[in-house]
C-alpha cells in the first residue's frame, strides 16, 4: 500500500517544549531528600567503622589514655566534620532553591540528578582527604578531587535556579525572581559553593602547603561566614533604610513649616 504521510522530524522547538513539560516537584524533593539522606549515613559509617581506637593500642601505645588515642584520629574526625558541614549546606541549599520554586520541569530535574550524581561523590572525597592527609602530593591531589566534586554538585544547583529565571512567571515565586527580596540572596548561596571551590582549587595549583586540615576548616567555617555576611546585609539594609526615612521626614517637616508660613513671610 501506499505509505502515509511522512512524519515531520523532531526540530529543536519541539525538544525545548519536552524538557519544559512540567515534573512533579514534590517527587524531585523526597527523591533529593533521599540521596542526601543516604549519603550523610554513609559519612556516618565511615567515620564510625574505621576510625575507633584499639583496645590493646591504647593500653600499650598511650598507656591507658583514650583522649591520646583519639587525637591520633584527629585529621578523620575533621574531614568527616568538613565533609558533613558540606553536605549539611549543600541540602539547605537546594531546599531554599525549592522552596521557591513553584513548578519544576524536566530540564530541572535532569540537572538536579546531576547535581545529586555529584552528591553522592561527596563520602569519597571524605576518604581521599582523611586517607591521604599529611602526604604533600596525594594529599594537593585529593583536596583538588574533592573540590571538583563539590563544584560540579553546586553548579548544577546554580544551573536549576538559572533555568527558572528564564520562565521565572511560571517557575518561581515571586520573592525570588529579578527585583524580588530574595533574589540577591539566592543568588549568594548557589554561588557560594561553586565560588569557594573553584578558588580552593586554584589556591591548590599555587600552593603546595595547603593542606587537609585547612581545607575542611574552611568547608566548617563557611556556613557561619556565609550567616555572618547575612546579618551584615540585613543591618547595612536597616540603616539605609532608617537613614532614607529620617531624610524623608526632614523634607516632609520642611514642607509643613513652608505650607504654614504666610506668603509675606515665604518672601521675606
Amino acid at each position: 500500500g501506499q505509505r502515509g504521510e511522512e512524519e515531520e522530524p523532531h526540530s529543536l522547538e519541539t525538544f525545548t517544549f519536552y524538557l519544559s513539560e512540567p515534573l512533579s516537584k514534590e517527587r524531585v524533593e523526597a527523591f533529593s531528600d533521599g540521596v542526601y539522606a543516604i549519603v550523610a549515613t554513609l559519612l556516618i559509617l565511615d567515620i564510625c567503622e574505621d576510625n575507633v581506637p584499639d583496645p590493646r593500642e591504647v593500653e600499650e601505645k598511650f598507656h591507658g589514655s583514650l583522649l591520646e588515642a583519639l587525637s591520633e584520629y584527629g585529621p578523620n574526625y575533621l574531614a568527616y566534620f568538613g565533609s558533613f558541614v558540606t553536605i549539611g549546606l549543600l541540602w539547605f541549599v537546594h531546599h531554599s532553591l525549592f522552596l521557591y520554586v513553584t513548578k519544576a520541569t524536566r530540564l530541572m530535574g535532569l540537572l538536579n540528578i546531576l547535581s545529586l550524581a555529584f552528591i553522592g561523590g561527596l563520602p569519597l572525597a571524605y576518604q581521599l582527604t582523611s586517607e591521604f592527609a599529611e602526604k604533600s602530593h596525594n594529599e594537593i591531589e585529593a583536596i583538588q578531587v574533592s573540590c571538583v566534586i563539590t563544584f560540579f554538585a553546586s553548579i548544577f544547583q546554580f544551573a536549576i535556579w538559572t533555568t527558572a529565571l528564564l520562565n521565572e512567571e511560571e517557575t518561581l515565586h515571586a520573592f525570588a525572581r529579578y527585583g524580588g527580596k530574595e533574589h540577591a540572596f539566592m543568588f549568594a548561596k548557589l554561588a557560594l559553593y561553586p565560588c569557594v571551590s573553584l578558588g580552593a582549587f586554584f589556591v591548590t595549583c599555587l600552593l603546595s602547603e595547603f593542606s587537609t586540615a585547612v581545607f575542611h576548616l574552611m568547608q566548617i567555617v563557611i556556613p557561619f561566614a556565609f550567616l555572618a555576611l547575612r546579618i551584615f546585609v540585613r543591618i547595612s539594609l536597616t540603616a539605609i533604610k532608617s537613614v532614607m526615612s529620617l531624610s524623608r521626614r526632614k523634607v516632609v517637616l520642611l514642607e509643613e513649616e513652608e505650607a504654614c508660613l504666610s506668603p509675606n513671610e515665604t518672601l521675606s
